[in-house]
């Protein structure tokens, strides 16, 4: 195992370990809740989107380290970004899954921790643990748009 493979692993357990954003709102707040069937992980997003923004956001749910790890990655990437950031992060992790090649991109971004979660394209069916989270979040901005506009 190379350092960097190790030093990713810490990463990841690190978030699994000690999540960021955890807990619910008491609120108003948009709520999304996913599950994969596949493998048992469940998430509930909650979302609060002002002035086109991402103001704060948390998530509660079950699952194994990748899905927990993205989750609290995830919401440590999109808070305080405008809603259009969060879904071209989103579209670049989603990228990053499939294992596309996005090095150059990741680099002018600060994503954070998120590129810990890069190894997990080696292993298919991990995969749809990781994006899970971020799938509930894109569900959520479509979801407080749709509002919006009615």
């Amino acid at each position: 195992m190379s350092s960097l493979d190790d030093l990713y692993r810490r990463v990841i357990m690190d978030h699994y370990q000690k999540p960021r954003n955890r807990g619910a709102f008491d609120d108003d707040a948009v709520t999304i809740n996913m599950n994969n069937p596949t493998c048992g992980d469940r998430i509930q997003l909650q979302l609060k989107i002002e002035d086109g923004k991402v103001s704060d956001t948390r998530f509660t749910g079950e699952g194994c380290s990748i899905s927990m790890s993205s989750a609290s990655m995830m919401t440590e990437a999109i808070k305080g970004r405008k809603v259009d950031d969060a879904l071209r992060i989103a579209d670049l992790f989603s990228r990053m899954m499939k294992g596309e090649e996005v090095e150059d991109e990741l680099e002018q971004e600060d994503l954070g921790d998120i590129e810990a979660l890069q190894g997990v394209c080696k292993f298919p069916a991990r995969i749809k643990c990781a994006t899970l989270a971020w799938k509930a979040m894109q569900q959520g901005v479509r979801e407080q748009s749709n509002h919006e506009e009615a």
